[in-house]
């Protein structure tokens, strides 16, 4: 027998499948082991927002379910861009996840000019949250409803601003569907986060903004602020004495936006699925689902990763869509 005769190609397979199967205990070992640290959770928005919110009752049950410190951290700015980019140094090793709305994937690219393919700089593990927004006022604005406030704002043309939570999200985007629709000229101002804007708001200095139902219901419950339309296909439990935009005739307004938890693209497939396991479990323990119904969230719903993903690509043509047709540049 020649002994340097080159080996046959089932002994090649054979040999390859003996060293696969050789690693597989080894690979399987490294993923029982997360998380080996605490686990770093990034927040797309400041703290006390929406995100910020839902990322602290995760990370609770989290922690305790993994038996490791779950870190949040804020990250506010540029749309959630800052909080993306932090996250893109980290290892890939699963110990570095972001919480962030959808609309950092579907609206995001659309609105604010950025370098990096939002699509392909992280990837959704799971829904964590979803809901709608909710259109409201400073109790000092003279107008009860939202008929009487389309009145309003057309008898004071280029006066009457309206804020967002972060410039091109679904918090801007809903305003400029309203001025379209209703064909009044509500002026945009965009903030970092729902919490300056609200205090703004309160204080007067701006008169209207579309925020979450989370962060603006403590406040609507204190009459600090007034609510004139939500943007859920039906009304919210938290707010039915609340009529949706479809209600008074305005169904494009109609829109729920979900918060998620992401990764980096780079994070092994196995390993993203043990996230996603571990989340969803966290999430499914009892009294979650009251707490989230509490600070104004409804439960996400347990959709496949393909699933979200199919999801962020048809919300987003469609975004595309919306903001080509009323001339929208971006910032």
């Amino acid at each position: 027998m020649n002994p340097t005769r080159p080996a046959s190609p089932t002994r090649r397979l054979l040999a390859a499948a003996a060293v696969a199967t050789a690693a597989l205990p080894l690979a399987a070992f490294a993923q029982a082991k997360w998380p080996e640290k605490p686990v770093r959770m990034l927040v797309a928005g400041p703290a006390g927002g929406s995100a910020d919110i839902l990322a602290r009752l995760l990370g609770d049950h989290l922690a305790k379910d993994i038996g490791q410190p779950v870190i949040v951290e804020p990250k506010p700015g540029a749309g959630g861009i800052l909080a993306v980019n932090e996250l893109s140094q980290a290892p890939r090793d699963g110990h570095t996840l972001l919480v962030a709305v959808n609309s950092l994937v579907s609206e995001i690219p659309h609105i604010v000019k950025t370098k990096v393919d939002m699509s392909r700089e992280i990837v959704p593990l799971a829904e964590l949250a979803r809901g709608g927004l909710v259109l409201v006022g400073n109790p000092a604005v003279p107008a009860k409803t939202l008929p009487e406030l389309v009145a309003y704002v057309k008898g004071n043309p280029g006066k009457v601003n309206v804020a967002s939570y972060t410039a091109g999200t679904l918090s801007h985007v809903l305003g400029l569907q309203l001025n379209k629709a209703a064909g009044i000229d509500l002026v945009h101002v965009g903030y970092k986060g729902s919490t300056p804007a609200l205090q703004d708001v309160m204080g007067g200095h701006v008169p209207l903004m579309f925020d979450g139902i989370p962060t603006s219901l403590p406040l609507l419950k204190a009459g600090r602020i007034k609510a004139f339309a939500v943007s859920t296909p039906k009304r919210s439990a938290l707010l039915p004495e609340v009529p949706t935009f479809a209600e008074l005739g305005y169904p494009q307004l109609e829109a729920i936006a979900w918060m998620g938890l992401w990764c980096k693209p780079e994070v092994p497939a196995a390993l993203q699925q043990r996230v996603r396991d571990a989340a969803l479990k966290a999430l499914g323990q009892a009294g979650v689902r009251e707490r989230l119904a509490e600070v104004g969230f409804e439960p996400g719903q347990p959709r496949a990763v393909d699933e979200l993903s199919k999801s962020l690509r048809v919300d987003y043509e469609r975004m595309g869509t919306l903001l080509k047709a009323i001339d929208f540049k971006p910032e």
